[in-house]
């Protein structure tokens, strides 16, 4: 879960400085299938599902939040690491007409790619739903992309191998989509190598996300 009653939760440490400070408003969403204190049901409605229940809920809490008058639909922003960065491509291909800017991190593309520990247990065997993971890869769904996209990923993780990078990458290429690429050389999922990389990486995400989606009122 994200969403905890403690004060600081989920502060994004990739943003170089105070978003609240800047202008932005931080919002983070618990979609169905996360730990959350709300059930059984709750929990076990993601099996099968990672790439489509979680994104759909994620997208029309969205939806919810640019009726608010302060909120400006046109400066809709989302970013995320690992199964967040896949969440974030997931969104960014899908709900074009929501999301404008997306920085994704170390993200699974193609579900087929990931780690049968992780799969198995929670979206089943491919021989028996492909589809569940064809339907919930965001690679299946890139040449819908529109807005502007920074797409991070270590050569060196060896977590989310960086396969997946190539993968989307080149079907992005294919249909002639635009976007940013910032691949780091050897870093692994956490990028914690290499002198610089965080700052680098910092400096990175906050230019990108400034450049696209300015903070400030409407």
């Amino acid at each position: 879960t994200t969403v905890r009653d403690v004060y600081n939760v989920s502060r994004n440490w990739f943003y170089s400085g105070s978003m609240a400070y800047d202008g932005y408003i931080y919002i983070s969403l618990d979609n169905r299938g996360t730990p959350a204190p709300k059930g059984r049901e709750w929990r076990k409605s993601i099996y099968r599902k990672i790439g489509d229940i979680n994104i759909n809920d994620q997208a029309m809490a969205a939806k919810e939040i640019i009726k608010w008058d302060f909120v400006d639909p046109d400066r809709i922003a989302v970013w995320g690491h690992s199964g967040g960065g896949s969440a974030t491509l997931n969104l960014m291909f899908r709900y074009p007409e929501i999301y404008k800017t997306g920085i994704s991190l170390a993200a699974v593309a193609n579900q087929l790619t990931y780690d049968n520990i992780y799969q198995e247990r929670y979206m089943g065997l491919p021989q028996e739903n492909m589809e569940d993971f064809i339907n919930g890869s965001p690679i299946t769904y890139a040449k819908n992309l529109v807005g502007n996209l920074l797409y991070i990923h270590g050569t060196g993780d060896d977590n989310v191998h960086y396969q997946n990078a190539d993968l989307l990458i080149n079907e992005l290429i294919k249909h002639n989509k635009q976007f940013q690429f910032m691949p780091y050389p050897n870093r692994s999922h956490s990028f914690r190598e290499g002198e610089g990389t965080y700052k680098h990486m910092s400096t990175l995400y906050t230019t990108f996300l400034k450049e696209n989606c300015p903070p400030g009122g409407r």
